[in-house]
């Protein structure tokens, strides 16, 4: 008999020859994704070796990347505890660690691997790129230097190197390292793009060190050597160096760049720079400068709209005049939007609404004569009416704008933007039933503009018609996917996610508000996990300085207005359920009308049914499906459809002051932002904290009514501290608060003060009354001070006016009814103040007029292909 084979009990590593090669094979068929051959061949080693930690980790990790994830990461588990000291092991530990989006836990494994296979080259380029994602530059260093001394011939571990240099701010050491990679380079093609882009990094580096002239001298060499493609880039970089150097080339160079792209504004602005022009501080000089640019290029837009950016008086006039009728003439929607800017100075206002009011008086058209076929005048006073009715709703003129709009439609019916501006005025003057009937008109006359359809949607969650927008969506995304809110979060729509979340919020659904703001926060976790592929893949493709570009991006990526709004909105909803515990019992059903509520009910039940039949189907799967690649990634899986358990968190404050994190650094000029933070550390505790926020909101705007509120409450606060704050923050924050409102000033003097002020102001008097009451005061004097908010003399404005409505019902006012009579008789052309009764018919009128309309989905066949992508133009174009 023979003796069988065993493995030493200090070792689970030790396998035969033919089960090592077997182990070979699985680890080539799971390079190949040949899964379930890949399995077969595991179970066929611990078949005879049952305890070997490297097979029970590949086979894990095979049956993770087949969707079997609980069990693969059991077996993943069992194995590194079968073989500690394996690289193998670690590394597969890491590979799923990675795919979970745990970062820093993957590259502790990555890092023990190393230990055991110091120069093992996948475990340092996957290292590199881990270090690379948590911004561990110094460690990347070494990491990259090790890569480049295992393979000194790869060309990209010299260019990996030189970033991770410059990515570690040592410029010095990045510049020796593309020095000495170029000295290795032979016989390279003219017209190398890798070349080439690794050229212009190499002049950014000496541009960045200040070494202007020797990052001058490579960019000329290379460009006559035809070694840099770029020619654009060629121009831009000569023309900055040059004027770095203060050189007298660097005028002509600018010239060269303005005549290659006439419609550039950073060419004019950096040939101004060149000649020592500010454009605020020498508009003179300047104007002079761009209308010799004007009659050299008679045909460029941006010398003339700076001009006007600088010009004034009578000299604005002379250039302002031929500019809009040059824009009217033509037909140029976007006339207003580009003259928008200049409204900050009241002259230039006057000026181009005298102007627009003489053109429409100058074209409109004589009904007694007959209309000429070459005639530009129709069209001219067409636009110039669309052009004054935006001006007047912008000036909240509503009434003057609906007339011209009038007119407008009168002349021409078949033009959207004229009911899109519409849509906007109304919505504006607080009509939002009305602005959504006049979105609907325009979507109606192009049905297959995604814009428009988009825009109709956008404006009935505005107007609370959250299953009616749905509807809209839906004609144009996919027809299987589970709802058309489900296919625009995973397409990552942000100003669906918004729209809906504020409609929501409106209705007092937090917890589907909740959701939605939620979702947008893990669009912007998904934008951070996906620049990870980029690591490796940018710097194969020597693609060195876009990638950097996005690196300094996805550093500032939570700046986004988007997550800014959702981070707030969230952090607000958070501080309310703290505050008020109830207030997420009573969203326990998900709030919304009866209707609503058998809806949902009916939509969960048919989910359910779905899921099960999908579930059936799996298991009745044909077992070649084990074959399937379903990757490493963890899918996300919504256990929480209602965001019920969001707004049941036991620490809400927790996940408040965890969204607003980001924002103290990359929006440390945006005070509600300080606000938000005070809001949640006070409430945390945090005392130093929330002093600290407070300091910071006043430095930026010590009369903002919020920040008004906020000073009383933290002095309310600071006095119903049981127990004095210990050392160092006691002191600190006693002090801080001293300086913000000293002692010797009561808070009701405080108040009185502020409102005095600012007594023309409706957010103040808000303000003021929200205090008063922090403070104790009366109801009734809480009352009238706040209806001192409808004296002519105030300006008040339709989001205050609802602003005021809701601190009524929040504190329980018996006089809403009265405060929305007078508010709806102050805003005749408002719908947000009716009584329930006249709102319910308006809904229900909207929704006929709806329903009557049609929501067919558009033949995709017969879609216009520039229409494809429209239904992001919301999100570029902002909040209309």
């Amino acid at each position: 008999m023979s003796k069988k084979t065993v493995a030493p009990k200090e070792s689970n590593r030790y396998l035969s020859s033919k089960e090592s090669s077997l182990f070979k094979e699985l680890l080539s068929l799971y390079e190949a994704k040949q899964l379930k051959k890949g399995l077969k061949a595991a179970d066929q080693i611990l078949k005879k070796y049952p305890e070997h930690g490297e097979t029970l980790c590949m086979k894990g990790l095979v049956l993770v990347h087949m969707g079997r994830r609980e069990e693969g990461i059991e077996l993943v588990r069992k194995g590194i505890r079968m073989d500690l000291t394996s690289h193998i092991v670690w590394h597969v530990f890491g590979l799923i660690q990675k795919g979970e989006k745990k970062y820093e836990d993957a590259l502790k494994s990555y890092t023990q691997a190393l230990r055991f296979d110091k120069e093992n080259m996948n475990l340092l380029r996957d290292v590199a790129q881990l270090q690379t994602q948590l911004r561990l530059y110094d460690s990347l260093v070494e990491t990259r230097y090790m890569l480049l001394r295992l393979r000194p011939t790869a060309r990209q571990n010299w260019i990996a190197l030189a970033v991770a240099y410059h990515l570690s701010g040592n410029l010095a050491e990045a510049t020796k390292v593309l020095v000495e990679y170029e000295k290795t380079l032979k016989n390279v093609p003219h017209y190398d793009v890798e070349h080439s882009e690794t050229l212009l990094y190499h002049v950014r580096v000496l541009e960045e060190l200040e070494q202007y002239t020797e990052a001058l001298a490579l960019l000329d060499v290379s460009a006559k050597d035809r070694a840099i493609v770029d020619k654009t880039a060629i121009m831009e970089i000569r023309a900055r160096l040059l004027s770095k150097l203060r050189s007298a080339e660097a005028e002509h160079a600018w010239k060269v760049l303005i005549e290659h792209n006439p419609e550039c504004y950073d060419y004019y602005k950096g040939y101004m720079s060149n000649q020592g022009l500010n454009l605020d501080e020498n508009p003179s000089e300047a104007l002079v400068i761009l209308r010799e640019f004007s009659r050299q290029l008679p045909k460029a837009n941006v010398p003339r709209r700076l001009s006007l950016s600088l010009a004034s008086n009578e000299e604005f006039q002379a250039l302002a005049q031929p500019y809009l009728l040059s824009g009217l003439k033509k037909g140029i929607p976007s006339l207003f939007v580009d003259v928008k800017s200049l409204y900050v100075d009241h002259a230039k206002l006057r000026s181009l609404q005298d102007i627009a009011e003489s053109i429409r008086k100058d074209t409109t058209p004589d009904p007694s004569s007959a209309p000429s076929s070459t005639s530009t005048e129709p069209t001219t006073y067409l636009w110039s009416l669309y052009f004054l009715a935006q001006h007047y709703s912008y000036l909240s003129e509503y009434s003057k704008a609906m007339e011209l709009l009038d007119l407008a439609i009168a002349h021409t019916p078949t033009l959207p933007e004229l009911y899109t501006c519409r849509a906007r005025t109304l919505k504006r003057a607080g009509d939002f039933f009305g602005a959504s009937c006049a979105m609907e008109d325009a979507r109606l006359l192009d049905g297959q503009d995604r814009f428009l359809n988009t825009k109709s949607a956008k404006y009935r969650m505005r107007a609370g018609l959250i299953d009616e927008a749905s509807t809209l969506l839906g004609l144009f995304t996919k027809k299987d996917a589970p709802s058309p809110g489900a296919d625009l979060e995973e397409m990552q729509s942000l100003f669906y996610l918004l729209e809906e979340g504020d409609a929501h919020q409106r209705a007092g659904r937090l917890n589907l508000a909740l959701k939605k703001y939620t979702a947008v926060q893990r669009v912007f976790d998904d934008y951070e996990d996906d620049q990870y592929d980029f690591h490796g893949y940018s710097l194969r493709k020597f693609t060195i300085n876009v990638y950097l570009n996005m690196l300094d991006w996805e550093d500032h990526l939570r700046s986004h207005p988007s997550y800014i709004k959702a981070a707030l909105a969230a952090s607000r909803i958070y501080v309310d359920v703290f505050d008020d515990p109830k207030l997420a019992s009573n969203n326990v059903d998900g709030g919304g009308t009866d209707a609503e509520k058998k809806a949902k009910k009916k939509a969960k039940k048919a989910q359910k049914e779905k899921e099960d039949a999908a579930k059936k189907a799996a298991a009745t799967a044909p077992t070649t499906s084990t074959n399937e690649d379903k990757g490493l990634d963890v899918p996300y899986k919504d256990d929480d459809p209602d965001g019920m358990k969001l707004l049941s968190s036991p620490e809400p404050l927790t996940l408040a002051a965890k969204l607003l994190q980001p924002l103290t650094t990359l929006a440390p000029n945006n005070i509600d932002v300080w606000i938000s933070i005070y809001d949640v550390a006070i409430r945390r505790g945090k005392h130093l904290q929330a002093v600290q926020a407070l300091a910071r909101a006043r430095a930026l705007n010590p009369e903002h009514p919020e920040l008004h509120v906020r000073i009383i409450h933290a002095k309310l606060s600071a006095s119903t501290i049981p127990e004095p704050i210990p050392s160092p923050s006691g002191p600190v924050f006693t002090e801080t608060l001293d300086k913000i409102l000293p002692e010797d000033i009561s808070l009701a003097t405080f108040n009185s003060q502020y409102l005095q002020n600012h007594s023309t102001s409706a957010k103040a008097v808000l303000a003021a009354a929200q205090a008063s009451r922090m403070m104790g005061t009366p109801l009734q004097e809480v009352e009238d001070l706040i209806f001192t908010a409808l004296r002519d003399e105030v300006l008040l404005d339709i989001k205050t006016a609802l602003e005021i409505s809701g601190f009524l019902k929040k504190i329980k006012s018996l006089r809403v009814d009265e405060l929305h009579k007078a508010l709806d008789a102050k805003f005749i052309m408002s719908t947000a103040f009716k009584t329930p009764e006249e709102l319910a018919k308006i809904r229900e009128a909207v929704l006929t007029t709806n329903a009557s309309s049609g929501n067919d989905r558009p033949d995709n066949d017969t879609m216009p292909v520039e229409n494809e992508t429209e239904l992001g133009r919301v999100e570029a174009g902002g909040s209309a």
